[in-house]
């Protein structure tokens, strides 16, 4: 669901919801560069000059070409760093060109989150709410190592995909139940090292930043103009740490706590998603309290039977408690959980199903895509926690305190994420200090479900004194740009103009 680094997986929530309803040296130009681990990296001179060859755009998998304005290419970065000259693979670019070109200042790069999320396919559908900035930046997406069109992972087939959503139970009560939930997680990731063997262990944050600077060469910029939204945050982080002064104008929007382990992300979740519901209750007149048990009630009787849904599938109480989270990421579709949990009460499971598809992936032909292969990839390669099932039994307690509705899940979550992973982790939480860097503006909103406010504190603080800017948002949602105006002004003016605010500034 949203444990790890999944807090970033639907930056985009809104856009998948409507079809259902210090630092290091700074290594560029092909020159060294210390790797988080202490070791070196590099690029060969060819790929840090390489030529991009902009054509038309074919429609991604699942989905429709964009239009005739954007353009499409590949450059080419080092399968492994540390062999430079060795194998390597292709990013997919896409990019849509300033609309003033005689106002021009650069690309902006976007990382939209995930980690797992295509920028390619989520970009064109995006572009509206960044006009202001396309009007003197070219917008430009990518697909991090791992994902969709850059040797994306995949892990299993759609009926292996569907078996599990349905058979495995996120939180298990019984014996029987745990061993087939652990067994699970081995499973996925036995299908990662058999179909994605080759990439597998190279599809971590560092290396995706590495690539990032890369792509900053190959698009002619002197220094990188950064827009990363929920796992775009940690991103970006990686990069300002790597290469703090190559850093250009960089926001990062609804960030991810960089001083988290796996099981600090899991736990700000629990505290951030029902600090939403709360809130959710509280806009409906309903006491928070009485609320949060009534949905609880509601996912234990779902545990004891699943409800039908009009279809051959039933809801579940793992598939019911990811269609809650989905609504939970933007107030808008606030009015579509009451009716999902009104159904839900009257014996039909199908809404929360509709939102739980929306949030897993799958089409209406039951075709699911591979962001949870990758977002699982991503986040298992950088953790290094491999807790076990004895290990989450023992965050129970605290974790039902903090959420009734969530703290369950999340608690198992934390072992069954990474469970027999065939990949080592790189760290336990990444490194995120940028001294030398510019100001980089951090947008925290208080009623962030996925990535609580609280981390942007702790994102600014560690970028380090005169680097982290924190602008806070008083709002609900995960992500505030667009959708907050004082926030949208604050962002344009600090990328088209370079007004930093204040360190501190309030937008309500």
């Amino acid at each position: 669901m949203v444990a790890h680094a999944r807090a970033g997986a639907l930056a985009t929530a809104a856009l998948l919801l409507t079809g259902v309803l210090a630092g290091c040296e700074d290594g560029t130009d092909g020159k060294p560069g210390k790797r988080a681990d202490g070791s070196t990296a590099s690029s060969p001179s060819s790929l840090a000059s390489q030529h991009l060859d902009w054509t038309r755009c074919e429609a991604p998998e699942g989905g429709e070409a964009p239009g005739s304005e954007w353009r499409c290419a590949t450059v080419k970065v080092p399968l492994d760093y540390a062999k430079p000259k060795g194998d390597t693979i292709g990013i997919a670019l896409i990019r849509k060109e300033a609309t003033d070109t005689s106002e021009r200042l650069g690309s902006m790069l976007f990382n939209f989150g995930g980690p797992g999320g295509s920028g390619v396919s989520i970009l064109p559908r995006a572009a509206a709410g960044y006009a202001t900035l396309n009007s003197r930046y070219d917008l430009v997406g990518f697909d991090p190592r791992g994902v969709a069109g850059s040797a994306g992972v995949r892990c299993r087939d759609d009926k292996a995909q569907e078996k599990a959503y349905q058979d495995v139970d996120m939180t298990p009560d019984t014996a029987a139940e745990e061993t087939a939930f652990m067994a699970d997680g081995a499973d996925f990731g036995a299908g990662c090292a058999r179909l994605s063997g080759k990439v597998l262990p190279y599809v971590g944050t560092t290396n995706a930043a590495r690539d990032m600077d890369l792509i900053r060469q190959a698009l002619g910029d002197e220094k990188l103009t950064y827009f990363g939204m929920s796992y775009g945050t940690e991103l970006g982080g990686t990069y300002a740490h790597l290469f703090p002064k190559r850093v250009g104008r960089t926001v990062l929007d609804a960030v991810v706590d960089p001083t988290a382990d796996a099981t600090g992300h899991a736990r700000n979740q629990a505290t951030g998603f029902q600090r939403a519901l709360e809130n959710y209750f509280k806009d409906r007149g309903e006491d928070p309290e009485a609320g949060t048990r009534r949905v609880a009630a509601l996912l234990k009787r779902i545990d004891a039977g699943p409800l039908p849904t009009g279809t051959d599938r039933e809801l579940n109480q793992s598939l019911a408690i990811t269609g809650i989270v989905l609504p939970l990421y933007s107030k808008d579709n606030w009015p579509t959980l009451t009716r999902a949990l009104d159904e839900a009460e009257k014996g039909s499971g199908t809404t929360l199903l509709q939102l739980a598809d929306s949030y897993n992936g799958r089409d209406e032909n039951g075709h699911y895509d591979t962001q949870n292969h990758s977002q699982r990839a991503i986040s298992c390669a950088d953790g290094k926690a491999r807790p076990t099932a004895a290990e989450a039994k023992a965050l129970l307690p605290e974790f039902e305190k903090l959420s009734p509705v969530f703290g369950p899940f999340l608690a198992w979550d934390t072992a069954g994420w990474c469970s027999g992973w065939p990949v080592e982790g790189e760290h336990d939480d990444p490194e995120a200090s940028a001294p030398g860097a510019g100001p980089i503006l951090v947008v925290g909103t208080t009623g962030d479900p996925a990535t609580p406010y609280e981390g942007a504190r702790r994102m600014a603080d560690e970028l380090g004194e005169g680097v982290g800017v924190l602008l806070s948002n008083k709002g609900e949602g995960h992500g505030a740009y667009g959708g907050n105006s004082c926030v949208t002004s604050t962002v344009d003016s600090y990328f088209l103009d370079g007004k930093v605010p204040a360190d501190g500034k309030t937008c309500s």
